[in-house]
């Protein structure tokens, strides 16, 4: 964790300050100002078309009752691609231009997804012990809750219990 830290916050912007400075002794001052701000201006147009599109889908896959995992993968690829594209810096803009292609996008979702399941997969074993009971439960065993000893005379709910009431709104 700490390289990676190092790498954007150290690293990054040196290589950006270099390119800035070979581009700008090339092409001059103002042309390379320009190309920085058109290159985030353009991105942010992207990104907001295809952020737009993801929420779309997103809300067509929950309509239909499918979980839209690939597309919050996507949602979080254009939000890193955003502030990429928002940095001044000619590095930073292409990356996040990069992940404004759908094709690298389906790439790097696909590599993620399938180290979330190896991830999920490795630790279906993994069992909770309770120290209060002395027997394992199964980690999708969290809807029960320890009695404690401050909440002796709270009742649960109770299923299909239906409470009628009046509220005021103030504005």
């Amino acid at each position: 964790m700490f390289r990676l830290l190092f790498v954007l916050f150290i690293i990054i912007p040196i290589i950006e300050i270099f390119v800035l400075i070979q581009v700008g002794a090339v092409l001059g001052v103002w042309p390379t100002i320009g190309m920085v701000i058109f290159t985030a201006w353009l991105g942010a147009k992207y990104v907001r078309q295809q952020g737009i599109s993801t929420l779309n889908s997103v809300q067509t896959k929950m309509a239909q009752g499918q979980m839209p995992s690939d597309e919050i993968v996507t949602a979080l690829m254009l939000l890193v691609a955003g502030v990429l594209l928002v940095t001044p810096g000619f590095v930073t803009d292409f990356l996040g231009l990069s992940l404004l292609i759908p094709a690298v996008r389906h790439t790097i979702a696909g590599s993620v997804m399938s180290h979330i399941s190896s991830n999920n997969a490795n630790q279906q074993g993994f069992q909770f012990h309770s120290h209060s009971h002395g027997q394992s439960q199964n980690q999708d065993d969290f809807s029960k809750q320890p009695e404690s000893p401050f909440q002796e005379n709270l009742q649960p709910p109770h299923e299909g219990q239906t409470l009628d009431g009046e509220f005021e709104r103030k504005d």
